[in-house]
């Protein structure tokens, strides 16, 4: 196909539609169904984006800080009233909001993470002096391949970080080219919560600057990945070379609009995160617990 005629086609959601309008997986017709459904994985509110968690699930929090942390999503979580949960994160929670606000509702049992303490995570603090929270540590990188097996089907490694630490204890150790190396297992979950910048109907992401993050590698690490963009664009419209998360991997992506085009509202925003006028949000991977 030349390649203009293919641009045209790709960048016009209508046209992407006719052309695939006898193929019975792209128009999500099921065999016993009477009429095709187009693929749209918008969900119609936050509600309905986390309704089907259930209590002692394993959820995976994206962000660093608060870049790329979802906290429309978290806060629809904490409403949903899910309890027992345990959360895998890069950390604790920041002040009151986003995860710290999930943690101060008490309806988490366990915490992973990298950094639980921080100088605006009291939250945390007093839960665990309480003892009213578990903590498992885990070292950034060994965190951030965990969950990296998990979505590569690898079911352990062999790394050396934390050998000689209380971390090892317990761990089968290796030594591999003269070098001791601790056993880690991969770290799944049932959801991943997560923040892109764009996304289209199919669930395609791509993420802004350093909210990236934990994001990729947690959409293939979860059984269901529910994501909160900042907006949602026709079909064609995402460059393939930008789009870092397939819609394979993305249950429900969550859009709401934003001020303005160029504006990451909520993660990199100072001051209070403005409430969205609209909502919409998104299906390809069914929620299975």
């Amino acid at each position: 196909m030349p390649e203009g005629r293919h641009h045209r086609r790709a960048s016009n959601d209508s046209a992407l539609d006719e052309g695939n309008e006898k193929h019975p997986v792209l128009r999500g017709q099921h065999p016993e169904a009477g009429s095709p459904v187009l693929i749209n994985k918008v969900a119609a509110s936050l509600e309905a984006a986390v309704a089907g968690i259930k209590d002692g699930s394993t959820i995976m929090i994206g962000g660093f800080g608060t870049a790329g942390m979802p906290a429309e999503l978290i806060d629809a979580l904490i409403a949903q009233g899910a309890t027992a949960l345990t959360m895998i994160s890069n950390d604790a929670g920041n002040a009151e909001t986003g995860l710290a606000a999930l943690l101060k509702a008490k309806r988490v049992r366990k915490i992973v993470c990298s950094f639980p303490r921080q100088s605006d995570s009291w939250v945390f603090d007093g839960l665990y002096r309480a003892g009213e929270i578990a903590l498992e540590l885990v070292p950034q990188g060994t965190l951030a391949e965990r969950i990296r097996a998990a979505g590569a089907g690898i079911g352990a490694f062999f790394t050396p970080t934390g050998y000689g630490t209380q971390l090892a204890e317990g761990k089968e150790t290796r030594i591999i080219d003269g070098r001791p190396h601790l056993l880690e297992f991969a770290l799944p979950a049932d959801v991943a919560l997560i923040k892109a910048h764009r996304a289209d109907r199919w669930g395609n992401l791509v993420y802004r600057k350093a909210a990236r993050n934990f994001g990729p590698i947690m959409a293939t690490a979860a059984r269901c990945t529910i994501a909160q963009v900042s907006g949602i664009v026709d079909l064609g419209a995402l460059d393939p070379q930008t789009i870092v998360t397939p819609g394979f991997f993305v249950g429900t992506p969550l859009c709401r609009s934003a001020p303005n085009e160029g504006q990451q509202v909520g993660a990199s925003a100072c001051g209070p995160r403005p409430r969205a006028a609209r909502m919409r949000v998104v299906y390809t991977r069914r929620l299975r617990m």
